[in-house]
């Protein structure tokens, strides 16, 4: 699983650099995301945008790495593709995480 991190706006933009979560990779995602989230800014923002496909596996594993930011830190998620989207709906998923259309209107919103 590749992922990259920044800095902007008082966030932590992690970017998935991968077009698919799922039970394959799921572990390796947790572990990474743990990784590159172990310290930083409150607000952690989840780049999907090149991701087309997730499963309940990687569903899972996005909510393991929000639990593990701890109480005081929050995880959204930016440029989900509709398929990816649609299973964050389905699932209900979307009242537990705040997703924005776009990675600029995320980091948009630290501003504000």
């Amino acid at each position: 699983m590749s992922l990259t991190s920044k800095r902007e706006n008082g966030a932590q933009i992690v970017t998935v650099d991968a077009d698919r979560i799922d039970a394959a990779v799921a572990i390796r995602f947790k572990e990474d995301m743990r990784c590159v989230t172990a310290d930083g800014d409150d607000r952690v923002i989840l780049d999907l945008a090149a991701v087309d496909f997730i499963d309940s596996s990687g569903l899972g594993a996005i909510v393991a790495a929000m639990k593990h930011l701890g109480a005081d830190r929050r995880l959204d998620l930016a440029g989900l593709r509709p398929n990816v989207d649609k299973v964050f709906r389905l699932t209900r998923m979307d009242t537990v995480f705040r997703l924005f259309p776009t990675l600029d209107e995320a980091v948009a919103s630290s501003a504000g």
